[in-house]
């Protein structure tokens, strides 16, 4: 209540300050309309009658607003008790004076003053006696009044002015605004109304602190009056507090421990005016509250601060504690809040006890216990004890609950009798320790019963016992059972034991009998307490008695028993307690088993075993020579039984005694052979190396084990094929059927001596290993093995290719040729010496040294190729002959003839042919690798053979003496050919300089290229002849020269493949006219109109296949020809064709190489001729839109295609390759650059371009070609590959035009092809020249190259 006080305290204050600044603007106002008064006595009584009502009406709303905020404060406080109810209650409230225009968003609160009226009635008799003008008519008809309005909102102040012709304005704390309705320079203010009514209301939008003011609006002096000023007026901004400061942190949680007082401050921020600050504490008004206003950052602003001081218990713990600021500004109070986090103790433990009597518990039982000690913050820590001392220290804790359960789990045992089990409570707030325990009463029973005396005794004696119990609670009886017969005690004792309990003892006597033997004897403790349970110890009842019998099973007395026999002997006894011990002796000797593990077993000594009063052990023995007539005896006690064996057994040991030990040829060796012991005597043998020997037998003596021994002797002469030899004694037994050996190797000294087996000639390979072995026999072993080669020994440590061995043997290594020869071996030892001859042949590889290469041979004559050879072993058949070729059968050897005669081979050639030529090799292989191999070359000679594809060979340039043209001239043979040119019959002058001749040799192929620089028409339009002359004959060949022109009909049109659908087609071009060719396929269908036309692409193609096609339908299809110049025409043969198409259940003919076609999907459903005569008029419009741009270009590509060269062959055929190769070539020629050259292949006139040529093996030059060529050849070591008759297309073009024409291929000397990936179409060696020139312009095309000149 004391906060509320202040707080409207305050707010009077404020009031009063505001009332004040109102009455002052009244004052002023008043002064300065003083005049204006004078002059209207009427008005100012309207006036003064107007203040009046308006200061009953601020009295009025004053009484007014301190009754509503002591209503607020009370809903506030209504509002902190149940802030629910109080949320939906908060609104904005807007308070007026009457004519307040209600347009602002906020409380407009209008306010009068009291203090104008004062000066207003001092003044009427002065201003009533002034002379009012006619125009009293001026004045306000509304005046503005005081506003209250919230920072962002909007506020207006009213003015109505009755003043026509005066201009009117607002003025701001004494600043004029100035009269125009914008008012520049406030851009927030504007002036509202119809100025013609007189309507000048000041508008502000979004009001802020610099708003707060006086106000009052002028009238301007004018015609009808002077000027007017209202009453001054204040704007009032309410600013709400933006925020709420809190210590400790807003948002944060804090820690107090119940009961204890803690301060809690919270400040506000920038308001006006200052807000109320109120606290809550989960959810109730905190009472004790210290608030200070304090002003803020700026003028006309206030923060308040307030302290509260808070007791926290513990149903806040979790709780929130507000601090709340409420403002008129505000529709809501601002919050803010901390989370009490409140500490304080737990209540007492509390032990929940299994069962219903607490306390009570049996040893051996698994107890748990469980202490819940619930409340506490933090939960409480719990623990247990056991006489005060800690047991476990584990628990665990339900937050949401506040609940912390701590479980003992514990075997109860003996010694904890009286033990007083606790639980402890206690967390960081607690100002003791709570504890509840509980004391132990443990029932336990004993732990053991033990009897104390022997139970063994003599029979028809006493045995006395007594049996103690361990210590039990309660205490337990005795009872005594032998059997199922129960005995009384002579004496029962009871005393004091451990942890509570008692002792009981109970003594026994009673008399031992021989029927009680065995029986169980019983102390049982027993008590009402353990009534589940029985504690007893148990005795048995050991009566002593001796035994009744004894006797030995076993074989029968005196029954002969082989050696090694395995003999089972049992001793039995009947009766007699304890078991009788039986013991087995041998001959007074007691019977163990072998104590050496790895020892044979031949002695078994059993267990004793009982079944039922009977007990027996066995000896089971392997029977030996020790064993005969043996005496073996079983004991048990006093008693006794014996048994005897009678064993058979072979000598236990043949020895053989020699008179000498060092013994040579002819020496006498008498030997004696002994058997120790055997049962029964045995016959003694003697042989040598299985030859039988006489000797003398010496009478049969006593011996051990019983048995009998037995001698008998032989002599023997010696010689040195006896040493080594082994001399056996056997004894045999015949009732045993086993006969005993021992042997004497005989050792006889005697000098080396080579065996039979000794080889004496070692074969070996070149570069190999050889092994000259030793077969020699002596006694002792030879000292020293020497070998001796031609004179010299080698020697014995051994050298860089030989080592002597242990066993004399010479071994050899890299053995060469020169190892060949007789080698001497000398032997010795103590005895003497010996030596022999080996002979060491070395095989070694072939290597051919003489053959003739080349070998020359015209061509129908006979020569011979010899191969000599040197070689070991010389074979007859080491000779073979191969011919080097690619094709099978260029290797045929079938028409030569071959002969071998010692190291030389021949191959004889009758009546050579040019097809022989080539390359043969010599192989010589006598079986020692590598064979030899030696190349020969076979050249054949013969005259020149010039190609002639045609009678007549073509060749097309333009003549309009800017062109050049190249002429190709091919010859064959062997020597070197010497071509010659003549124009028309006359010899050509190579000196001019229109002509350069160029000629390459390659093998037996060769080459003239003739290129004529500037052709003029009317001088080289001629028929060339190329003459090839060798010492052997000549050739020749004509050219003609001719102008260019359309192409030649192609020919050989024919099939490859076909489907119902298409036609695989292949054709031959003809002469292209000199300039590039492209090819159209013409179609119809027979008895059908109209034809159809494909163009073939790619444009130089020679196969193609026609698709779109009709299964079972006959066509006739052509070729054509075209060039820039025209089409080829028809062909009366060669360029057409019938085909008929296969039906659809007819095979298809497919190509080996087929293009790739598409084939329909299934046969046309529309008629055929409409769909030809469609197809027709499509090609007809594509063509004729080409043909256009066609002869748009075509007259500027014709002057460059006319300057290229275009050198054709309209027919040719190649003869099979020749394959002679001449060493012979030269080099002629200038350095001019090479032209363009013509080749013609195949059986069948063919033309090719040179615009792809390319090939890969360098020709060899007759000269030096241009810079960056060939060029320094014997400075690089450029070596050309000597193919053997090669075809080789020659071919130079200008420096720039097409870059070098002859790749730097490396090709192996024996590939003898073109390579595959630059030509795989043989025939197209040369293409098109001049399309691979500019084009030039349409005009530009010289009137030579429009029309045949020749």
């Amino acid at each position: 209540m004391g906060k509320e006080r202040q707080s409207q305290r305050e707010r009077v204050s404020l009031r009063e300050r505001e009332i004040e600044r109102q009455d002052e603007g009244q004052w002023k106002g008043l002064r300065a309309g003083r005049e204006t008064e004078r002059q209207g006595g009427k008005e100012k009584e309207r006036e003064r009658d107007r203040l009046m009502e308006r200061e009953k009406n601020r009295e009025r709303e004053e009484d007014r607003w301190q009754k509503k905020g002591k209503e607020k404060s009370k809903r506030q406080r209504h509002r902190e008790r149940d802030p629910e109810k109080a949320r939906g209650r908060c609104r904005r409230q807007v308070v007026s004076t009457a004519g307040a225009t209600g347009r602002g968003h906020g409380m407009a609160l209008k306010i009068s003053t009291w203090a104008p009226l004062l000066l207003t009635g001092l003044l009427t008799t002065g201003l009533a006696q002034l002379q009012i003008p006619a125009s009293a008519s001026r004045g306000f008809w509304a005046l503005p009044e005081n506003t209250t309005v919230v920072e962002g909102a909007a506020a207006e102040l009213r003015c109505g002015v009755s003043a026509p012709g005066s201009a009117v304005q607002w003025a701001k704390d004494g600043l004029l605004l100035g009269p125009d309705p914008r008012i520049p320079g406030f851009p927030r203010y504007h002036l509202e109304g119809d100025p013609t009514r007189g309507e000048f209301h000041l508008h502000i939008e979004a009001c802020d602190l610099s708003d707060d003011a006086e106000y009052e609006c002028q009238v301007s002096r004018s015609e009808t009056g002077l000027e007017l000023v209202s009453p001054r007026v204040i704007l009032s901004i309410l600013v709400p507090p933006k925020m709420l400061q809190l210590t400790p942190e807003a948002g944060s949680t804090v820690t107090w421990v119940a009961g204890q007082e803690y301060t809690v401050s919270c400040v506000s921020g920038d308001a006006k005016p200052a807000p109320d600050i109120t606290f809550l504490q989960s959810g109730q008004i905190v009472s004790d509250i210290t608030t200070n206003v304090n002003e803020g950052s700026q003028e006309k602003l206030f923060t308040t601060e307030a302290t509260a001081r808070v007791i926290p218990q513990s149903s806040d713990n979790g709780q929130l504690l507000f601090c709340e600021g409420s403002s008129p500004a505000l529709d809501t109070p601002i919050k803010v809040s901390v989370t009490m986090n409140v500490l304080f103790p737990p209540e007492p433990p509390v032990i929940e006890w299994p069962g219903l009597d607490e306390g009570h518990v049996r040893a051996g039982q698994n107890l748990e216990l469980l202490c819940v000690a619930r409340g506490g913050n933090p939960p409480a820590t719990l623990q247990w004890l056991k006489n005060g001392q800690p047991m476990s220290t584990a628990w665990g804790t339900e937050h949401a609950q506040a609940v912390a359960r701590s479980m003992l789990v514990m075997i109860i045992r003996p010694e904890d009798h009286g033990a007083r089990l606790s639980c402890e409570a206690h967390n960081s707030v607690s100002k003791g320790i709570q504890e509840r325990g509980v004391t132990l009463q443990v029932t336990f029973p004993p732990s053991a019963v033990t009897i104390l005396g022997s139970a063994s005794q003599s029979e028809n004696k006493n045995v006395t016992l007594s049996c103690i119990t361990k210590s039990s609670r309660p205490r337990v009886l005795l009872r005594w059972w032998l059997g199922w017969r129960q005995l009384l005690p002579t004496e029962e004792t009871v005393m004091d034991g451990l942890h509570g309990g008692h002792i009981s003892m109970s003594n026994l006597t009673f008399l031992a009998r021989r029927e009680d033997n065995g029986l169980t004897l019983t102390c049982e403790a027993f008590s009402e307490a353990f009534t589940k349970e029985t504690f007893k110890k148990s005795l048995t009842l050991n009566v002593k008695y001796p035994a009744q019998k004894l006797w030995i099973e076993g074989p029968p007395v005196r029954q002969p028993l082989r050696a090694g026999t395995r003999v089972r002997l049992v001793c039995l006894a009947i009766g007699g307690n304890p078991d009788p011990s039986l013991t087995w002796y041998k001959d007074s000797r007691t019977v163990t088993e072998p104590r050496v593990p790895q020892e044979p077993r031949r002695v078994q000594l059993g267990n004793l075993e009982k079944s039922g009063s009977t007990f027996s052990r066995e000896l089971v023995l392997i029977t030996g020579p020790s064993d005969n007539q043996a005496k073996f005896t079983c004991k048990a006690g006093q008693l006794s039984a014996s048994t005897q064996l009678v064993v058979q057994f072979p000598p236990t040991n043949v020895t053989i005694l020699a008179n000498a030990s060092a013994l040579r040829p002819g020496d006498a060796l008498n030997l004696t052979c002994v058997s120790i012991s055997s049962n029964p005597p045995v016959n003694l043998s003697w042989d040598k190396e299985g030859e039988k020997l006489e000797g003398v037998t010496s009478p049969p003596r006593s011996a051990p084990f019983k048995g009998s021994a037995a001698a008998r002797s032989v002599l023997l002469r010696l010689s040195s094929g006896d040493h080594g030899h082994r001399v056996t004694c056997r004894a045999h037994s015949t009732e045993l059927q086993e006969t005993v050996s021992a042997f004497y190797r005989i050792n006889v000294l005697y000098p080396p001596e080579f065996l039979g087996e000794q080889v004496f000639v070692v074969t070996a390979v070149e570069q190999g290993k050889a092994l000259l072995p030793v077969s020699v026999s002596a006694n002792p072993t030879p000292e020293a093995f020497n070998w001796t080669f031609r004179g010299y020994r080698l020697s014995p440590v051994g050298g860089p290719r030989h080592r002597i061995l242990s066993g004399g043997a010479l071994q050899l290594w890299n053995v060469t040729r020169a190892d060949d020869g007789l080698y001497q071996l000398h032997c010795r030892n103590s005895e003497g010496t010996a030596e022999a001859l080996v002979r060491l042949d070395v095989h070694y590889a072939p290597t051919i040294r003489a053959l003739r290469d080349p070998t020359e041979v015209n061509i129908g004559g006979s020569v011979d190729i010899v191969c000599t050879a040197d070689a070991n072993p010389i074979l007859p058949e080491m000779f073979t002959w191969e011919r080097l070729g690619e094709e099978e059968e260029d290797q045929s050897l079938e028409d030569m003839e071959k002969m071998s005669k010692g190291s030389t081979g021949h191959l004889r050639i009758r009546n050579a042919k040019l097809s022989q030529a080539g390359a043969y090799q010599c192989i010589v292989d006598n079986g020692v690798a590598p064979p030899a191999r030696g190349l020969v070359r076979l050249v054949v000679r013969f005259a020149p053979q010039v190609e002639h594809p045609t009678p007549l060979t073509k060749v097309a340039a333009a003549g309009d003496s800017t062109s050049s043209a190249t002429l190709h001239c091919r010859a064959r043979g062997v020597p070197n050919i010497v071509f010659t040119w003549t124009k028309n019959g006359v010899p050509l002058d190579l000196q001019d300089p229109r002509y350069t001749e160029h000629t390459y040799h390659q093998g037996g192929v060769h080459s003239s290229l003739l290129t004529i620089a500037n052709v003029s028409a009317a001088q080289d339009y001629a028929l060339f002849t190329c003459t090839a002359t060798n010492p052997l004959g000549s050739d020749h060949t004509n050219i003609q020269l001719v102008s260019i022109s359309r192409p030649d009909p192609p020919s050989r049109l024919k099939v490859v493949s076909m489907t119902p659908y298409s036609v695989g087609l292949e054709w031959k071009p003809g002469f292209d006219g000199g300039l590039p060719q492209r090819f159209q396929i013409r179609y119809e269908v027979l008895e059908t109109p109209g034809f159809l036309y494909v163009d073939v692409l790619p444009p130089q193609a020679t196969t193609f296949t026609l698709t779109g096609l009709q299964p079972s339908t006959r066509y006739r299809v052509w070729v054509l020809a075209n060039n820039a110049l025209g089409d080829s025409g028809l062909a009366d043969k060669g360029s057409q064709i019938f085909i008929n198409t296969p039906g659809l259940d007819q095979p298809s003919r497919e190509p080996e190489h087929q293009l790739p076609t598409e084939q329909p999907a299934g046969p046309s459903e529309l008629p055929l001729m409409p769909v030809l005569f469609a197809v027709g008029g499509l090609l007809l419009l594509s063509n004729a839109s080409c043909v256009g741009g066609f002869l748009w270009q075509r007259r500027g590509r014709l002057r460059c295609q006319a300057e290229g060269i275009s050198e054709k062959t309209e027919a040719g055929s190649e003869e099979d390759q020749a394959r002679n190769e001449y060493e012979e070539s030269r080099w002629i020629g200038d350095q001019d650059s090479p032209s363009s050259t013509v080749s013609t292949t195949n059986v069948e006139p063919y033309y090719y371009s040179m615009k792809d040529f390319s090939p890969q093996l360098p020709p060899t030059l007759e000269e030096i070609p241009y810079s960056g060529g060939f060029t320094d050849l014997e400075e690089k070591n450029m070596a050309f590959p000597g193919h053997l008759y090669d075809e080789v297309e020659g071919l130079y073009a200008p420096p720039g035009v097409w870059g070098p024409l002859y790749d730097e291929a490396q090709v192996g000397s024996y590939d003898l092809r073109w390579p595959e990936d630059k030509y795989k179409d043989p025939r197209r060696v040369y293409d098109q020249v001049a399309g691979d020139l500019d084009p030039m312009e349409p005009d530009s095309l010289p009137f030579e190259l429009r029309g045949h000149l020749v």
